[in-house]
């Protein structure tokens, strides 16, 4: 049985997106040959907001070891409040100290908190340690360059240039790359000339059954955010929003509009939510879809929570909903992580990305809802949107369950056994003259 210990700053009780993936994995990992450790950040110094419920699907067995940070209370005075950047001396210490005790054969980076991946050079040449890294999300990024100011995310002007400096020194000595999007791969490659020569996989996040199991169970503790109604039709979305989503909804408003003054008696009768839209801490985020709902005169149609709400609340409130709706990001490398909880779901769906995404791809292979991608007309976008919430509203809409065949290639448990694959090929490698 070989070892990976996986370097993850977040994770639960911690709802932060990308842990997910690892705590998807963690119980398919020995299947394969494997038997994962983490080091995380402890939970008091974890400043996403926590989710007690997540614990239930980590197995019992799994070891975990923590590190400490620097209090944020302190470092965001000098505008270091990333945890990355408050944990690395602890990561560095601690890691030090297993690596110098017990043999592991990989090192596994999983997290969107970039900066800690600049100790995998340090551990592998210091322990002859090979190290994988996960590209969930682009790390030094030129998207929003040419963004107005206030398109751009906090501090924007630091982070681009931090990530700049720190994303080469990562990328030097690395042994193989994970990303949810070929494009992100390929950037690299462009990039770094020796990335063209090492293992790499697109591999998407997975679909994990028992998810909807503890949701279901916990439904007292974790009640949907949206209440039915028999005489109202709730469309919901639950992630994310920036400006990068608001084509989606633009599009999606336009059609609406359309549908009210067509067939007023039915579509007076739906509300949109968008719920969990900012990462900023509660009572904090700017409403990034509601302004734009207001200006089309919509505003008694749609709703903007920015507050982020807990996992299992989102799967229930997925499944309260009459229809779900999914905007893509206007970025065509943009991938979805969170398109499985909505096609496991088995409501209605509407969902709109970019033609080039690989959540596009696996919308249309599990032929599930209503697919469009931006490249379709206007007039067509908004005629078979009208078309299906008219069907929603009669109750003709025709809701399949994701194609199984298609989709177990989706599930976690594949989802881990590819990760694991790559793993093989990185020793493969190591191992050659």
């Amino acid at each position: 049985m070989k070892t990976v210990l996986i370097i993850s700053p977040y994770f639960p009780p911690s709802n932060a997106a990308d842990m997910q993936r690892i705590r998807m994995s963690l119980p398919f990992f020995k299947d394969f040959g494997w038997q994962a450790e983490l080091v995380i950040v402890t939970q008091q110094q974890s400043d996403i907001n926590k989710d007690a419920l997540l614990l239930q699907s980590i197995p019992n067995n799994i070891k975990i070891h923590t590190v400490k940070a620097f209090s944020k209370k302190y470092t965001s005075k000098l505008g270091l409040g990333s945890l990355a950047l408050r944990s690395l001396w602890f990561y560095k210490q601690k890691v030090n100290k297993l690596l110098n005790t017990k043999k592991y054969d990989l090192i596994y980076f999983s997290t969107t908190q970039f900066p800690v991946c600049i100790l995998g050079p340090y551990w592998k040449n210091k322990f002859n340690i090979p190290y994988v890294i996960d590209m969930q999300d682009p790390w030094h990024s030129d998207y929003y360059q040419n963004k107005p100011k206030n398109e751009q995310p906090p501090k924007y002007w630091f982070s681009y240039r931090l990530n700049k400096y720190l994303e080469p020194i990562a990328m030097k000595a690395v042994d193989g790359l994970i990303s949810v999007s070929d494009a992100y791969i390929q950037t690299l490659q462009h990039r770094y000339a020796n990335t063209k020569n090492i293992p790499t996989a697109t591999i998407t996040f997975g679909a994990f059954a028992k998810d909807f199991e503890i949701a279901t169970q916990n439904q007292a503790l974790a009640p949907s955010v949206i209440k039915q109604n028999k005489t109202k039709l709730n469309m919901a979305y639950i992630g994310r929003g920036g400006a990068d989503m608001q084509p989606a909804a633009i599009l999606l408003f336009k059609s609406f509009k359309v549908g009210l003054a067509n067939y007023p008696e039915v579509f007076n009768r739906f509300k949109i939510y968008f719920l969990g839209t900012s990462y900023a801490p509660a009572g904090q985020g700017k409403p990034s879809i509601q302004p734009i709902a207001n200006e089309m005169g919509l505003a008694n149609y749609v709703s903007e929570q920015t507050d982020r709400i807990a996992f299992y609340q989102t799967l229930n409130t997925l499944k309260t909903a009459d229809v779900l709706f999914i905007p893509g990001s206007d970025d065509p490398q943009y991938t979805a992580s969170k398109i499985y909880p909505y096609l496991m779901a088995q409501k209605a769906l509407i969902s709109i990305f970019n033609q080039n995404s690989s959540a596009t791809k696996i919308i249309e292979e599990c032929e599930v809802g209503l697919a469009l991608t931006f490249d379709m007309a206007e007039e067509i976008i908004t005629e078979k949107i009208i078309n299906y919430l008219l069907a929603v509203a009669d109750g003709s809409v025709i809701i399949n369950p994701p194609k199984a065949k298609i989709f177990e290639n989706y599930s976690a448990k594949n989802m881990t056994k590819l990760q694991v694959e790559l793993f093989n090929k990185v020793l493969v490698c190591q191992r050659k003259p």
